[in-house]
């Protein structure tokens, strides 16, 4: 009730505002011109199409204006729901906000050292948004850019799924050109930093029914359980927690046909796409670049561990 009546009050204060505004004086004086007119004047016609016009854009202002929260909170929802997805902790009519505050932690890390960044709000940063500012982003060398992205973010935002204060699982955002698009997604691994638990692709527009299929859950599957380093670089249990080491070179990548898994270095291999051999080097060349040392190698080297070493 209490608000009715405030809503009264300013309906009641535009109005006397308006009739003490010059400018909407003369325009109820010109709209009741326009409505005298007969149907057939042509000036009537483009007046009233002038005024739908008007009327239109500032619905439409108003309505973007109003739903931005919820939109910003949507895109918010939607990204977490896709890292819970990429970490196996998706579950049906859970609570996605509350899942993820509870499983999931945010870090800032300095792609070029590796090191965490502390003094940056996890929460608030958009690597997205940073790699098309100059101030925050890098162009990468031409002989480098083998994932066609030209510039990446300085900073990159990773998560981290851990038990009892051990890692479980390491969360990597990835992109790189496809065919049509740039594939933005989540590459989930194990706490060594080199067995793959998922990936998943939650912004790309390949061809539907073959690049598009990188979404298709059968065929994120075969992910699992592969390696992304030679293994040259398989950390050590005597080592436990390696804080720096000599990188094997990124040996995932996407093959013609099917995967034979009895063969040597099957653990390297994924099936590629069947009619999508662009979309598979895009996708190949991506998780390379991102795990090269242009990427996230200098950060997995610092905390991969064997079996979940606290960090």
């Amino acid at each position: 009730m209490l608000k009715c009546e405030q809503l009264k009050i300013y309906q009641d204060k535009i109005c006397v505002a308006l009739d003490k505004c010059e400018h909407y004086q003369k325009f109820k004086v010109y709209k009741d011109k326009v409505l005298a007119l007969g149907n057939d004047s042509l000036e009537k016609t483009i007046a009233i199409a002038v005024a739908l016009c008007l009327v239109c854009a500032v619905l439409v202002s108003f309505s973007a204006v109003a739903l931005k929260s919820l939109q910003v909170h949507n895109k918010e929802l939607d990204m977490k729901k896709n890292i819970l997805d990429v970490a196996g902790l998706l579950q049906e009519g859970s609570d996605i906000d509350s899942a993820f505050a509870e499983k999931i932690e945010a870090k800032i890390v300095n792609l070029e050292t590796g090191d965490y960044v502390e003094d940056m709000n996890a929460a608030e940063y958009d690597q997205r948004k940073a790699a098309k500012d100059p101030a925050l982003s890098v162009a990468i060398p031409k002989d480098k850019d083998i994932a066609h992205i030209r510039v990446k973010a300085k900073f990159a935002k990773v998560f981290l799924v851990k038990e009892s204060g051990a890692i479980k699982s390491i969360i990597l955002p990835v992109n790189g050109y496809g065919l049509w698009s740039t594939l933005y997604g989540f590459l989930s691994l194990d706490a060594d930093g080199q067995t793959v638990q998922s990936i998943n692709f939650y912004d790309q527009q390949e061809t539907p029914g073959l690049g598009g299929e990188v979404v298709n859950p059968k065929w994120r599957e075969l992910w699992k359980g592969k390696k992304v380093y030679a293994e040259t670089d398989q950390p050590s249990a005597e080592k436990g927690l390696i804080e720096s080491a000599e990188m094997g070179e990124p040996a995932l990548s996407l093959i013609k046909g099917v995967v034979d898994n009895t063969k040597q270095g099957s653990q390297y291999q994924v099936d590629g796409l069947a009619g999508a051999s662009l979309t598979s080097t895009g996708v190949t060349n991506l998780v390379r670049y991102w795990m090269s040392n242009e990427g996230f190698a200098p950060y997995l080297a610092k905390v991969r561990t064997v079996k979940g070493v606290k960090s």
